[in-house]
């Protein structure tokens, strides 16, 4: 019965262990974009020189598109604790549902991305199909 109360306590203390060494190294959390000074941030770790001069984040904060100069367009969306970017291309495909804009890109592993866009929606829609 002791061996058992001891085994129990060890592996209570290795399992706060390990949460506290996941909290120390950032691990997990609830990733979002706060706002546009996060998601140009973002945007320029994904592609060094990549400037947003429009700007479209999810009110949920968990993907966002961005244009830049050059009129490229960039999607971004969370994967896991963090975030994925990919630049639009003639292949990605668009559809507008009310405020709902699903965006594909031609990277099938990158996957649809829903954005709850709001009244902006109609207006990147229409931009992205002329891509």
């Amino acid at each position: 019965m002791t061996g058992k109360l001891i085994q129990m306590g060890a592996s209570l203390i290795a399992i706060l262990a390990l949460a506290w060494i996941a909290l120390r190294l950032g691990l997990g959390g609830d990733a979002r974009i706060r706002d546009e000074a996060h998601l140009r941030e973002l945007a320029q770790e994904a592609l060094y020189g990549f400037e947003p001069v429009e700007i479209a984040i999810d009110r949920a904060g968990l993907a966002a598109l961005a244009r830049d100069g050059e009129g490229r367009v960039m999607l971004l969306r969370r994967h896991g604790a963090h975030f994925a970017a990919r630049l639009l291309d003639g292949h990605a495909h668009a559809r507008l549902d009310r405020n709902f804009l699903v965006v594909g890109t031609s990277d099938r592993r990158f996957g649809e991305i829903t954005l709850d866009l709001g009244p902006q929606a109609q207006a990147w829609a229409a931009s992205l199909r002329r891509l």
